[in-house]
This record gives C-alpha cells, sequence and structure tokens, in this order.
C-alpha cells in the first residue's frame, strides 16, 4: 500500500493506493494517521479511491484512525470508496460510522470551518 498527502483549504488529505491488510498496508495507514495527528492535522480525508482491497485488520485499522482523530477534537472523512469498499463498509455497518463522501469538493466543504 502507498499514502501520499496533501493540504486543501485546510484538510489534510491522503491519497491511499493498494490493499489495506494485516501488516504493511495498516502499518502504513496507522503511521500515516499518528503521524499526521502528532502534527496537529484535525480534519483529515482518507481517499480510498485507488484502495482495491480491505480485510478485516485494515477494517480494524481504518476505525482506530477515526477513534484517534476524533479523541484528539478532529474529523476524518472517507472519500471515493470502491464498490468493493463501499459493499464492505455496509456489511459490517460502519457505512453510518463514516463520514463518507464521492466529491472532493463536497468533502472538504463538509468539514466544519
Amino acid at each position: 500500500m502507498k499514502a501520499s498527502t496533501r493540504q486543501m483549504d485546510g484538510v489534510t488529505i491522503v491519497d491511499l493506493s493498494g490493499r489495506i491488510t494485516l501488516g504493511e498496508g495498516s502499518v502504513i495507514l496507522r503511521d500515516t494517521i499518528r503521524d499526521l495527528v502528532g502534527k496537529g492535522s484535525k480534519k483529515i480525508l482518507l481517499n480510498l479511491g485507488d484502495v482495491t482491497y480491505i480485510d478485516s485488520s485494515g477494517i480494524g485499522e481504518l476505525v482506530s484512525a477515526f477513534t484517534t482523530v476524533r479523541n484528539q477534537g478532529g474529523e476524518l472523512k472517507l472519500l471515493n470508496l470502491t464498490k468493493k469498499v463501499h459493499d464492505l463498509l455496509q456489511i459490517t455497518k460502519l457505512y453510518t460510522v463514516f463520514d463518507v463522501k464521492d466529491d472532493e469538493a463536497t468533502a472538504i466543504s463538509a468539514f466544519t470551518k
């Protein structure tokens, strides 16, 4: 898995690609989120458009990222879910936990100012 970050209107966008699975993928996600929160980022948008697969460990890591950011008084939203990932979040009922957006501009404007 690869992760790159960029800034737009005070929101940190994390572009993820590949597989979020036990081992490297979940570690990269965890380290990226912890690093951002440590640097004071409180508005984080995870772009999952190029994520091809998430296993149970990856789902756990998404939830962990969500709570880490929330506990620091921040917000974490998800962007561009593939059908597979969308279905996975619906089956696990996590779709109701995460704020999921399909459009980057809409997602950025949805963060509290």
